[in-house]
């Protein structure tokens, strides 16, 4: 009997699947290989993954019938190939979706107030109307929990799944939606991971935050430079940074690292201004009164070297303290000194967005 692709092929019609009750071919298990040369065929059949236990029975099955159509004597044992079928890879839920503006607070170094300040904008934000998220991407010491007084406050699942994937549903005060990994940890223990599983967690709380629709989606950067911030870029369209600093030399030092890695070729992340905290102290019993505790218009002057705006000139009052550790930002008392510092540097974030 003459061969023929054809002949080969209606041969393995007759091969019924076990499970999927269908014949191979219109299951598209054969692969368009078929080869005959003399008595000898080959031809490769594709399965959906490495481990498929029938692999062996459909082979045998294959055999059998190629043998019960065209003869015993053709050369088929051996000559049957496996692939595994190529899966397109599903899309990806885009980050983010309905976010308008994501903008990084960051420092070059810790103690500069940076929490401090990323809370109080977010309240201020929030104030003029907008809508506000805030991520606390400080994995190693998150402060937004004790910022907001929400240390007991624990995100659950959204009930509104996205292609049968819960998303987490932020916990919400004073108008504000936000994430931190000091929600899902013992507040008493260290945060002891490697890189991996710090920017692992930061990418969760972004992709799989239920933040809805956003004007603004604060991120309380982690001090320095850092996987963090490399993996924020990689994952985020950032609209814009804001760097937090002191007026002190050695803050202003580590500033300028914190501005030059934004502002990398291969980062490209706009600069909106820089924010100088703790720019004096002010007895909130003497409002007039100035006190240049750590020098003056340090962070002012770094703004007009490096070519960027001063956002705001935010003073030390013990109230933005007592606030803070009390889970009340003080920028929610609009008439007291900070909160219309925090207004001030809410109204020039947003024009500096504008522009």
């Amino acid at each position: 009997m003459e061969l023929y692709p054809k002949l080969i092929l209606d041969a393995l019609r007759t091969v019924i699947h076990p499970e999927k009750k269908q014949n191979i071919v219109d299951l598209d298990m054969v692969e368009d290989d078929i080869r005959i040369n003399g008595r000898r065929v080959s031809f490769s059949l594709i399965f959906d993954r490495p481990n498929d236990p029938l692999v062996n029975i459909i082979k045998r099955q294959c055999i059998e019938a190629v043998h019960r159509e065209a003869g015993d004597d053709v050369e088929i044992e051996g000559n049957i190939y496996v692939k595994i079928r190529k899966r397109e890879a599903a899309p990806e839920r885009p980050i983010l979706p309905d976010v308008k503006n994501v903008i990084a607070i960051a420092s070059g170094k810790g103690g500069v107030g940076k929490s401090t300040v990323t809370a109080n904008l977010a309240v201020a934000l929030a104030k003029l109307g907008y809508k506000v998220g805030l991520l606390d991407a400080d994995i190693f010491g998150p402060s937004v929990p004790i910022m907001f007084g929400t240390e007991d406050a624990r995100p659950t699942l959204s009930p509104n799944s996205t292609e049968g994937h819960d998303l987490i549903t932020p916990v919400e005060k004073y108008g504000i939606k936000m994430l931190s990994i000091g929600y899902f940890v013992d507040p008493q223990s260290a945060v002891v991971w490697r890189g991996a599983m710090a920017t692992n967690a930061l990418r969760q709380l972004l992709s799989e935050g239920d933040w809805g629709e956003l004007d603004y989606l604060l991120i309380d950067m982690p001090p320095g430079t850092s996987d963090i911030h490399i993996t924020l870029v990689g994952l985020l369209k950032l609209t814009g940074a804001v760097i937090v600093s002191t007026p002190q030399k050695v803050a202003l030092a580590d500033a300028v690292k914190g501005i030059d890695m934004f502002t990398n070729e291969k980062v490209n992340v706009p600069i909106l201004g820089i924010v100088e905290n703790m720019a004096w102290f002010t007895p909130e019993e003497l409002p007039e009164n100035k006190y240049y505790i750590f020098g003056k218009d340090g962070a002012k002057n770094l703004a007009d070297k490096m070519g960027t705006k001063l956002l705001g000139q935010i003073p030390i009052v013990q109230s933005i303290r007592e606030c803070g550790d009390n889970g009340a930002p003080a920028a929610l008392d609009t008439n007291s000194i900070v909160g219309k510092a925090f207004a001030d540097l809410a109204k020039n974030i947003v024009i500096a967005l504008s522009k």
